[in-house]
């Protein structure tokens, strides 16, 4: 079943289950998803439900830095939540040592040595195959590291 069907019966689940909370955030993600299909006059596939899930995702744990500076635990509780939610519908992420070797294969097609040449890298790991599941703020770190 295609992740955005999932999510649409999800939704019903809750509502029926008077889970507001899930249902909420089910929701607001769904409209989400429905505006950049329109924004990108794209069909709602699985690709394009993923990424605006990573998104969401992100701009939450975003804001969560934010709230716990101010003090608002309230509302980074109420994110993580809403984030444990959100990543039910999300595949794993490649990290560890296969991100690592995913790195080393990237920087020894490209041959940087420096962090003047880290585009280079970041681009071949934009184009591979797994980079729908890459989680590119840690590959950064970790070309980073390697090209210091």
């Amino acid at each position: 079943m295609p992740v955005y069907e999932t999510l649409r019966s999800d939704i019903i689940a809750a509502m029926k289950a008077r889970d507001s909370a899930k249902a909420t955030a089910l929701r607001t993600a769904d409209a989400a998803i429905q505006r950049a299909a329109m924004d990108t006059n794209a069909e709602i596939d699985d690709a394009l439900t993923v990424a605006t899930l990573r998104k969401a995702v992100k701009n939450l744990s975003d804001a969560n830095s934010d709230f716990a500076k101010a003090g608002r635990t309230d509302l980074v509780e109420q994110n993580e939540k809403e984030i444990a939610i959100l990543e039910v519908y999300l595949p794993s992420q490649i990290t560890g040592a296969k991100l690592e070797a995913i790195v080393d294969a990237a920087l020894a097609s490209t041959g940087a040595s420096s962090r003047a040449q880290m585009g280079q890298v970041m681009g071949v790991l934009k184009k591979h195959e797994q980079a729908d599941l890459i989680d590119f703020g840690a590959a950064s770190k970790m070309v980073q590291g390697k090209l210091a």
